[in-house]
């Protein structure tokens, strides 16, 4: 049977103006961005919508991306668009729990702004990076940086397009050929982020999860998760761990999912899918407009739709 999956990018997908005309159409999407500005005491509207400073700074980024990404789901469920299951890179791993009914929207959003926090400021400026190898097998970059001390793998994103982390000098001379520096403010999922993960814990102690309606699947094993209880130990993992994209999406496809909608600002993930697998497919839901393209699409296709 058709599977439809909901799937939500990571930091770097964010931009200026993002939910913006969900805002202005939408009393769900209003409620959303207004009650995470109250709940987090920061100007939500002001941080999304406008040119602004702080929007690339990894605590604003990761509650402004998981704000906007919820209120563009909520307004999608409520034009009948349902899913099967979910997923997300990163920091997209928090509205994939949230809309598998694991956490609601706005403990979803607390709890990234304190990761964002917590990723931002573990690590001093400079100690550590992150780079992109182009054009190289996961095992053949494995077996490169295997005798590096304090550099591994963060991301498994697709086929040719894996990222490195860990401590700079490490980092730059693992990439030496074929790399490209990455423009982030820490070694995310590296070692170095041990001491975020602990105090995440922390925090995670005291956010309410619940049972979860669909499954998602994590970043820390590429395994769909069906029991709450294993989530908080996970998310404590994520920051440190790899994250293991492309083997997600792979588990996802192999257990019968074979449509994706990408709920967010950029197109990233449909670019990963397109080099994971290209017999998928794949929408796009950024725009106010893409709503309800996506949702006649889909019913005009036969897959399953629930009236909102």
């Amino acid at each position: 049977m058709s599977k439809i999956a909901f799937i939500y990018p990571g930091q770097g997908a964010q931009k200026a103006g993002m939910g913006a005309d969900f805002y202005e159409n939408s009393e769900i999407a209003r409620y959303i961005f207004d009650q995470a500005g109250e709940e987090l005491d920061l100007d939500m509207k002001e941080l999304c919508f406008e040119e602004n400073d702080r929007l690339d700074l990894t605590e604003y980024t990761q509650a402004a991306m998981v704000t906007t990404c919820l209120a563009m789901t909520r307004v999608a469920e409520s034009k009948g668009l349902k899913a099967d299951i979910t997923a997300g890179l990163s920091l997209g791993e928090s509205p994939a729990i949230a809309a598998a009914g694991g956490m609601n929207d706005m403990d979803a959003t607390r709890l990234v702004r304190k990761r964002g926090i917590l990723m931002q400021n573990t690590v001093p400026a400079g100690e550590g990076a992150m780079c992109a190898v182009i054009s190289m097998a996961a095992e053949e970059i494995e077996k490169v940086i295997e005798p590096i001390a304090d550099v591994s793998v963060a991301n498994y994103n697709c086929p040719g397009q894996i990222v490195i982390t860990g401590k700079t000098d490490a980092v730059e001379e693992a990439g030496a050929r074929r790399t490209i520096m990455l423009n982030v403010s820490g070694p995310f999922h590296s070692q170095m982020l041990v001491p975020a993960g602990e105090k995440l814990a922390e925090e995670l102690e005291h956010t309410r999860f619940h049972e979860l309606r669909i499954p998602y699947v994590t970043n820390v094993t590429a395994e769909k998760v069906t029991d709450i209880r294993e989530t908080p130990g996970l998310l404590t993992t994520q920051i440190s761990s790899p994250v293991r994209w492309m083997q997600s999406m792979e588990r996802m496809i192999a257990d019968g999912v074979d449509t994706f909608v990408e709920i967010g600002p950029g197109r990233t993930l449909e670019g990963f899918l397109r080099k994971i697998n290209r017999n998928v497919k794949v929408f796009h839901i950024s725009q106010w407009e893409d709503v309800d393209k996506v949702c006649t699409e889909l019913a005009d296709s036969g897959k399953m739709m629930e009236e909102a």
